[in-house]
């Protein structure tokens, strides 16, 4: 084997396993609090008490101000799960901030109820939910009972981007988001 080939062959076991040790995915940071939170929590490093209740008037009234205007948005954790299950499936990294505080289960799983159901040319489920999501079969697998109106279905985030769908308990199909 040549100096060169070896080389090459070298690199490629090195790449390779740099590659696998390397988390897949880097972990987002956490999104900055918004000016006005963040300078209701800079008050309570002030220690004398009267200084402490001006800063907190002064950042809470701007905080007031800002929400009115619509420019700090606050959200409950109700909110937040609504915003979640509308856009559960959907690839929007930018809506992560709506997982905060969630357990992961919470945030990678969604149980909701068929009200549609029917199947494609192809042979493959096109299912509407009660929320108005639309999920496509996309593997061949078959169900032995065929969803209908009512059935329970559980979709739970797989791998690279991937959703899996039972129906009605069913083995799990393969399954995107469409609508």
């Amino acid at each position: 084997m040549t100096s060169i080939a070896r080389f090459v062959a070298v690199s490629s076991v090195l790449g390779i396993a740099l590659a696998w040790a390397l988390p897949l995915e880097a972990a987002p940071a956490p999104p900055p609090s918004a000016g006005q939170v963040k300078a209701v929590i800079d008050c309570r490093a002030i220690a004398d008490s009267a200084e402490r209740l001006a800063c907190f008037d002064k950042a809470v009234a701007a905080m007031a101000a800002a929400e009115t205007s619509g420019e700090l948005l606050t959200l409950d954790r109700e909110q937040r799960r609504a915003v979640r299950r509308e856009s559960f499936g959907l690839t929007l990294p930018s809506l992560d901030i709506f997982n905060r505080g969630e357990k992961s289960e919470e945030a990678n799983r969604l149980t909701a109820h068929v009200a549609s159901a029917s199947l494609s040319l192809e042979g493959k489920w096109l299912i509407r939910l009660d929320d108005g999501a639309q999920w496509e079969q996309t593997d061949d697998y078959s169900l032995d009972h065929a969803p209908h109106s009512g059935s329970t279905v559980v979709i739970s985030k797989g791998v690279l981007g991937s959703f899996f769908m039972k129906v009605d308990g069913q083995q799990a199909i393969r399954a995107r988001r469409v609508h």
